[in-house]
């Protein structure tokens, strides 16, 4: 059987949806439909933007609203791994514009064991790798989280955030570090504690800077 007849019955089956509305993809449209390309809540100018506590700063293409919050749930809690691609396209077009030679390796924050059995997948390190395609470069692992914290997002307070992370992050391979400037990717970016620690752990272990990126922001 010819693949195009039969991506042509899996089509027919189970439809292309958008990665963010979810309604079913029309004609050449891949990722994303139009209506989606035109409205999604962009992040602008300096609202791309975000400093935190041993990181230099935090960029962001979308915020963490409607359709864009939708998605990433899915993305997180539906195994819906699919939507790293698209993810990755996005992201990196927001790399290029405000990143572009601030960096000498691209990495990601981990989940933990646990919670990357419970889940299937590490989400984060799907985007990073996607985003290192868009970008012709390899994301690598820098970092381990050796304790199962609660979710950051059940927790209100900053300081709670960064009580609950503090020290969760071990770092797994020195050698890759020390000297370099890093690009740590994430998915989602509210508070910034989570990225904080993470830098946190890298600079200590002989990072030159740390600057992360995260698919949407909190407004």
């Amino acid at each position: 059987m010819a693949p195009s007849f039969l991506h042509g019955i899996i089509d027919m089956m189970f439809p292309p949806r958008c990665t963010f509305c979810h309604r079913i993809l029309k004609g050449k449209e891949s990722g994303l439909c139009e209506e989606c390309r035109k409205s999604l809540p962009e992040t602008e100018g300096a609202g791309a933007l975000q400093r935190g506590e041993f990181f230099s700063v935090c960029v962001s293409p979308l915020y963490y609203k409607g359709d864009v919050r939708e998605s990433l749930l899915r993305f997180k809690f539906q195994k819906a791994s699919n939507y790293a691609g698209t993810y990755g396209k996005i992201l990196a077009g927001c790399i290029r514009e405000h990143l572009q030679g601030k960096y000498d390796l691209i990495t990601w924050v981990p989940l933990s064991k646990k919670r990357e059995k419970t889940r299937g997948y590490d989400q984060s390190m799907l985007l990073a790798m996607a985003v290192a395609l868009e970008l012709d470069d390899v994301a690598v692992e820098t970092l381990v989280k050796t304790l199962d914290v609660p979710a950051q997002s059940g927790l209100e307070a900053a300081e709670q955030r960064r009580a609950n992370v503090l020290g969760a992050y071990e770092v797994k391979d020195q050698d890759l570090i020390t000297g370099n400037r890093i690009l740590l990717i994430d998915d989602i970016v509210t508070t910034g504690s989570t990225l904080s620690e993470c830098a946190r752990v890298l600079r200590t272990a002989g990072a030159k800077d740390v600057v992360c990126a995260a698919l949407a922001r909190g407004e």
